[in-house]
């Protein structure tokens, strides 16, 4: 243990001698990266803690928001240890004297696990189910007890602590042939994970008492850089090669066919001729000028859907509007219907249907009057 304490002692010494003074991070900031930009770790990457940050972008927020919601009353803690902050060193010496290993912590081996299992189901989704020029990659399922021991051991060398993949590796490896027992590929990967989490627990986790080596910007962004490449590229794969949706039957279609037969749908084919018509327009008539035509064709006072309710055109007159507003209420009055209870209410909402769609044509009718009065 004393010599635990000494090598504490001597490794803040020695990071303080060597590194150049670094500049001191802000509460302030951290929290408003953790607003904006806390759900792909915005804040971790401003507070030096990059692992951290990839863990939180490869779970979509600290698995689905949780870690991002923990970060509320966290993040004076982690800025607290960027900063070297004399009570949080203390209380880690403390921590260390008192622990030969860092204590077991539940919130650490569940996301351990979390994040290993999630990492491995996205991996062995993303290998193509067929070959491809003649390769099959399926082969690459070995590999899943690697990914599985890259994730504890990710989420394990986040802060103050550490330790080693091997130990975690080689208790991956040892459970992986019992697939062929189990059966179920989720309850097998659960089982590894946990075994994997427990490994490094009991046999790797150890007190972190050296700082970590400064490195430069550009390197941290290289490094985290390839990271997410690597895991978008493993999620684009899974899209493209296995993803499927349900149709209406019950079939199950890849997602890359249903998107390329999308391209050549009638809706998508409208939607594109549209654009292209708006786009064109607002080049030649300017930005404003498309914009408020836009707008009205948005509906924003209901007069469209209004015409369309009395069965006229838009260049019905007032005197149309009025004569086809009788008819219509009067065929459709509540009191004609005899019929079941819900033929009642239905013609009651027709009813007040056309008397909304008459109100608002007649509103529109006295506007333009008042602003016809003004223009003269």
């Amino acid at each position: 243990m004393e010599e635990m304490i000494m090598e504490l002692q001597n490794g803040h010494v020695e990071g303080k001698d060597k590194e150049v003074p670094k500049k001191r991070k802000s509460t302030f900031w951290a929290y408003v990266l953790w607003l904006f930009g806390g759900l792909i770790g915005a804040h971790h990457v401003y507070l030096e803690r990059d692992a951290h940050a990839f863990v939180y972008l490869s779970t979509f927020g600290g698995y689905f928001g949780l870690g991002w919601l923990r970060d509320i009353y966290r993040i004076p803690s982690y800025v607290r240890d960027a900063n070297d902050d004399p009570i949080f060193v203390n209380d880690f010496k403390h921590k260390v004297r008192t622990n030969r290993k860092p204590p077991f912590s539940t919130v650490r081996f569940a996301t351990a696990n979390a994040v290993a299992y999630l990492w491995a189901e996205i991996f062995r989704n993303a290998i193509p189910e067929d070959e491809l020029f003649g390769i099959n990659f399926r082969h690459l399922l070995t590999l899943t007890p690697l990914v599985i021991a890259l994730g504890v051991w990710t989420v394990g060398n986040i802060g103050r602590e550490r330790g080693s993949i091997w130990i975690t590796l080689c208790s991956a490896y040892l459970f992986y042939p019992t697939l062929s027992y189990i059966g179920d590929d989720s309850i097998w990967i659960f089982l590894m994970v946990v075994a994997a989490s427990l490994s490094f627990d009991t046999f790797s986790k150890q007190w972190r008492l050296k700082p970590r080596k400064k490195r430069s910007i550009g390197r941290r962004i290289l490094c985290l850089g390839l990271a997410v490449a690597i895991y978008v590229s493993l999620l684009g794969s899974y899209l493209y090669f296995n993803a499927v949706i349900t149709d209406s039957e019950g079939e199950e279609i890849k997602l890359s066919e249903a998107v390329r037969h999308f391209l050549t749908s009638p809706i998508w084919l409208d939607l594109k001729a549209s654009l292209h018509a708006t786009w064109n327009q607002a080049v030649h008539q300017g930005f404003w000028a498309t914009w408020a035509q836009l707008v009205d064709l948005t509906d924003p006072r209901g007069e469209i859907n209004a015409y369309n309710v009395l069965g006229l055109s838009q260049t019905a007159t007032q005197t149309e509007i009025t004569s086809r507003w009788r008819v219509l209420s009067r065929d459709n009055h509540p009191d004609k219907i005899k019929g079941t209870e819900e033929e009642r209410r239905q013609a009651q909402e027709k009813f007040m249907e056309i008397q909304q769609a008459y109100e608002i044509l007649s509103k529109a009718k006295n506007r333009r009057q008042r602003r016809n009065r003004k223009s003269d």
